[in-house]
This record gives C-alpha cells, sequence and structure tokens, in this order.
C-alpha cells in the first residue's frame, strides 16, 4: 500500500477544517482491530510539569477535573535530573531539583484527586502522590518520568560514554524512580516509598552531539552512545520487568531539525528499541527570529521566509527516510504560542518584522494557549500550512487551536502515526479544550 502524497495528506488535514457535516473523508478513519493492544492504539501523551503547581497553579488534580486524564493514554512528568557523577537524582537545590514539588509538599482535600488531604505521616505527598492517586482513579494511564529537558540535559553525555557510565546511570533510574527509592528528606521519601507511580521512562536528552542548552557535554560519539544507551535502558527495564510481570515503557522524544537528527541519531536502531518516541512540532520558529512565523506548521508554504523550511511534515518524512516506524511516532504538538511584538501592520502581522519578543505571563515570547484564547482580537488561518495566528495590529501570537489540532489528527492518521503528545497540559483552558479536540481526532 503506498502512502499518501503530500497534497493527498493536506487535503485530508484540511478537510477537518470544514464542519463535519460538509467532509469526513472516510480514508481517514483509524482501522478497527480486535482486543487491546496497546502497541497499536493511538497514543495521546501529555506533559505535567514539576514546576506548574506554582505560579500556573497547575495541580495533578486539575488533569481529572478538566477531563484530560480520562482521555489521555500517557502521562509525562518533567523532569528529572542527571547529576555530574551519571546518575539520576533529586534533590532540593535551586536549579538542580524540586523535592518539595514531587513528594513533599502537603496538598489539602480541596487539591487532591482523590478529595482526601495529606497527612504528615504518610511516606510521600506532593505530586508523585497526587499521580498515585490519579491512576487509581485511571487505571489504563500510563506515568512516565521524563528525564532531562533543555536545562537538565547538561550530562548526559557523560551517563552514555562507557559500558560501565551506561550500567550505573541505567540502574540508577531504575532504583529511584521504578523501585521508588527515594532519598529520605524531612520525613518524606525512603525505601520504597514512590514504587508503582512510574510505568516507564521518557529520555529526553536535548540533544547528543548537538549543544541545546549553552555549557551541555556534547561528544561527536553522542551519536552512536545514545543507541547505546537506550539498549541499556531497554535490557534493564526488561529484567527488571520480569521481577514484576510487567512491560515497562522506554520512549524518547526527539528533535525536528533534520540537521540535529542526522547528527545525534542512528535513527532505525534507535526506534527497534523504543515503543515509541515523540517528534518536536513546535518551536520550530520563534521570538528568537525576527521575523514572525509559524512555531508548529504542518507545512511550510512557498511564502516562507525561513531558510529551513521546518515544518512536522519535513520531520516526519525524514525519520521515515532514516528507518523509523511510522507507528512509533508521536506528533508533538503545542498547548503556548510563541509572539513577537512592534510587528508592522501588513499581511495581518505574518512574515514581518523586524519585532521583539511579545511580553507573556512568565517568559517574553511565550504564553499559554488559555491565555491567548481570552485575548480579544482578530484570529487568521494559513489553510497551506496547516496553522493559526493571533494579531492585533501590533504583537503577533503563533499557536495551535482545535480546528488545527484536529487537522493535525487527519494527518497523523493517513500517514498512520502513533498518535499525538503535548507539550504541556497546562497551557489547555479548564475544560481541557485541545486535549479533547486531540482526543476526538485521534478516534
Amino acid at each position: 500500500m503506498t502512502r499518501p502524497s503530500g497534497r493527498r495528506l493536506f487535503a485530508l488535514a484540511a478537510a477537518a477544517l470544514l464542519p463535519l457535516s460538509l467532509a469526513t473523508p472516510a480514508s481517514a478513519e483509524p482501522a478497527q482491530s480486535s482486543g487491546h493492544d496497546y502497541r497499536a492504539e493511538k497514543k495521546l501523551v501529555g506533559y505535567f510539569t514539576q514546576w506548574g503547581i506554582y505560579g500556573r497553579n497547575y495541580l495533578v488534580k486539575n488533569l481529572d477535573t478538566s477531563g484530560q486524564a480520562s482521555k489521555l493514554t500517557h502521562v509525562n512528568y518533567a523532569f528529572g535530573n542527571v547529576s555530574a557523577d551519571g546518575t539520576c537524582f533529586i534533590a532540593n537545590v535551586p536549579g538542580q531539583g524540586d523535592a518539595w514539588a514531587d513528594f513533599q509538599t502537603p496538598f489539602s482535600a480541596e487539591q487532591s484527586v482523590d478529595g482526601v488531604a495529606d497527612t504528615a505521616d504518610q511516606a510521600i505527598a506532593g505530586n508523585f502522590n497526587q499521580l498515585r492517586e490519579l491512576k487509581r482513579k485511571h487505571p489504563k494511564l500510563k506515568v512516565l518520568i521524563s528525564l532531562g529537558g533543555w536545562t537538565w540535559s547538561n550530562y548526559f553525555s557523560d551517563a552514555a560514554l562507557t559500558p560501565a557510565s551506561r550500567r550505573k546511570f541505567v540502574s540508577s533510574c531504575i532504583d529511584l524512580y521504578l523501585k521508588g527509592n527515594l532519598p529520605l528528606l524531612d520525613g518524606k521519601g525512603g525505601p520504597g516509598s514512590a514504587a508503582g507511580i512510574f510505568d516507564g521512562i521518557d529520555l529526553d536528552w536535548e540533544w547528543p552531539a548537538s549543544e541545546g542548552e549553552p555549557g551541555n557535554v556534547v561528544r561527536p560519539e553522542d551519536k552512536q552512545n545514545f543507541t547505546k544507551l537506550v539498549a541499556e535502558f531497554r535490557r534493564q527495564l526488561d529484567a527488571y520487568g520480569k521481577t514484576q510481570r510487567k512491560h515497562y515503557q522506554l520512549t524518547a522524544f526527539l528533535p525536528a531539525d533534520p540537521v540535529q537528527i542526522d547528527r545525534g541519531f542512528e535513527v532505525r536502531k534507535v526506534f527497534k528499541k523504543l515503543d515509541f518516541a515523540t517528534i518536536q512540532g513546535y518551536d520550530l520558529n520563534g521570538a528568537w527570529d525576527p521575523t514572525t512565523n509559524h512555531q508548529s506548521q504542518l507545512f511550510s508554504p512557498e511564502a516562507d521566509p525561513n531558510p529551513h523550511r521546518f515544518s512536522v511534515d519535513l520531520a516526519i518524512r525524514h525519520y521515515l527516510k532514516n528507518g523509523a516506524a511510522a507507528r512509533k511516532m508521536v506528533v508533538g504538538v503545542p498547548f503556548y504560542g510563541r509572539g513577537w511584538t512592534g510587528v508592522p501592520n501588513r499581511n495581518h502581522g505574518l512574515y514581518q518584522g523586524p519585532a521583539t519578543p511579545a511580553p507573556g505571563t512568565f517568559e517574553a515570547g511565550y504564553e499559554d494557549y488559555k491565555v491567548i484564547a481570552a485575548k480579544p482580537g482578530n484570529r487568521y488561518y494559513d489553510w497551506r500550512a496547516v496553522a493559526t495566528w493571533y494579531f492585533d495590529g501590533t504583537t503577533f501570537w503563533t499557536y495551535d487551536d482545535a480546528r488545527v489540532l484536529t487537522a493535525k489528527t487527519f494527518y497523523i492518521r493517513a500517514r498512520g502515526l502513533g498518535g499525538a503528545m503535548a507539550w504541556s497540559l497546562d497551557g489547555d483552558d479548564a475544560q481541557g479544550s485541545l486535549t479533547s479536540a486531540l482526543s476526538r481526532g485521534l478516534r
């Protein structure tokens, strides 16, 4: 069976933007299967951020009250840190760890998933305990610990360097997160205290053989060592899983830039060991550029001024060309926007500059979907890119709304891909509108 052409895929995506009574392509309907196979079902993965409980006041309970938890297949907890000596660790050290958020902070009855207040004598509290309560309420939901991220990928290269360092690193992560042997801090934690919360490990090394955040340790051999690290995780997870009669999942977050893909990943080998991989489908453009553009476009139209022509489709086609299994690719989508201000009032602000980062609630040039959606002003859709933006005459925000996410699910199904991933769940509105759009589209 041949894959749909780019034009056909656009037609399927564009059809999602029409009223469903006008067009619902039969060819885009997912195949039905008998019995349950987690490998075949479409994944809907959402990242829950450790720090979201503070300024955003977004708690694990919100996953339940918004309806998100009932629609997700996976929650990735962001992030676990890697130490300078190449091990997984948790600490209460600014910039290095937040054990208070992870397993110490007590939540009231009103803040708790189960409606019961935390007590002083329970072994753990915090986000970890709330995730345990969430899984009890939603037993099909899988929770993975995500390691690294943009800020905490400093020492991945050291941890992956030798057979001994890889064994040490993987063993420490399994001991800390899967066996649940947390450090004992102010009466919380201790051996086995977090056992059973996490169902696997997500590797978010940003990026092998590419610097990522300034100061990261980077080596040319990271490409081969990442493959070996994935293999070591798979070996130890399977060995531990046998003792628990359970399959522990292994996933990875991978870049969209073809240069970073080629420099840092042996794609075919890596995908053989992973349960699935989430592909970066955002930050393709942003306020670090002087010209406005779409940050998460599905396709790059002719008018795109970025010479790299980044798009979700470009990334997916590059992974497929290099041996990735389509069913193991999960497309990342943003629950936030990237923004510029001082934008010339031409072409409704699109492809205009020079401009500077727009003011944001927590970061210049960055804003949650729920905040952008509430702004008064005009919204515009680029059907060729499959993208949306907001423009008020001077400030421009590029983001995904429910209509664009529905179109992306048509693309996912037409390509036979594995599902969708959202960064991050706290950006959605109180009703979980974006999560619902993804869930409906992936059925």
